[in-house]
């Protein structure tokens, strides 16, 4: 079992923690943890309840979501590039950031698409919210799905902006896959795994979990991950999930472990 400690011990300890949603394969937490192994940084892990009022995590970094890492007594980073840059500056090696700044430019703009506002994340996200927000009757429930929204960033009419852009993020990384697999590469950007690769690998949870066996997850949350609009595929994104599935199995761990 992984080691997972309160916010208030956090706070007391050194080295390297990470808080994760606890339960939830985010696929924000598991990129981090992803860049981690691969880098081989030992870190402990922080509880972060979803849905929670979490005012320890708020008193500590600003804010109440998840994931943070906090190296010794270093400002906590909250930033996905953040995360990235702070692991790459304690294990150089090996590099999961090119050194040339055109490649450093391709890789994170890239990577905003995936994991920055109005990338795949963050349109998955908040298009969930919107179709929750559809079906609830009035009451509690649709209280709690406008107020998560509110969280992220969700505004009722830009509903088709998400859609669309979940569509062109599948179309634009379906597409560097295919250039990629025509070329030889193994991998995203260049012949060796890079962050992207572990990016991309997280953030397809948001199309399709990783199998129950290797991701045990709520049954309500796997609904709420996948996407079932055929509107939001396009033809050969079953590539992405094929990187994706490699990915894990040849870099990362598998089961991935949520408590």
């Amino acid at each position: 079992m992984a080691e997972w400690i309160d916010v208030e011990e956090a706070r007391r300890r050194d080295g390297l923690r990470l808080a994760l949603v606890v339960g939830v394969p985010s696929p924000w937490g598991e990129a981090a943890k992803a860049i981690f192994h691969v880098k081989k940084l030992p870190f402990v892990r922080v509880r972060q309840q979803p849905g929670g009022a979490n005012e320890a995590l708020r008193a500590w970094t600003g804010q109440t979501s998840a994931p943070v890492a906090a190296w010794n007594d270093e400002p906590p980073r909250t930033g996905w590039a953040e995360i990235l840059l702070l692991a790459e500056r304690l294990a150089p090696s090996p590099r999961l950031v090119p050194e040339g700044a055109a490649e450093r430019a391709r890789l994170f703009g890239l990577a905003h698409e995936l994991c920055g506002e109005l990338g795949l994340g963050w349109c998955r996200r908040n298009a969930g919210v919107h179709e929750a927000v559809e079906k609830a009757p009035a009451g509690p429930l649709r209280d709690a799905a406008v107020g998560f929204g509110r969280k992220y960033g969700y505004r009722p009419e830009e509903a088709s902006l998400y859609r669309r852009r979940v569509r062109d993020v599948l179309a634009l990384f379906t597409e560097l896959a295919r250039s990629q697999r025509a070329r030889g590469e193994r991998f995203l950007l260049g012949d060796e795994l890079g962050a992207l690769d572990l990016y991309l690998a997280t953030f397809m949870a948001l199309v399709e979990p990783l199998p129950p066996g290797d991701c045990p997850m709520d049954a309500g949350m796997r609904a709420f991950y996948t996407l079932r609009d055929p509107a939001q595929r396009v033809p050969g994104d079953e590539l992405l999930l094929e990187h994706r599935d490699r990915i894990y199995r040849e870099h990362l761990e598998l089961p991935v472990v949520l408590v």
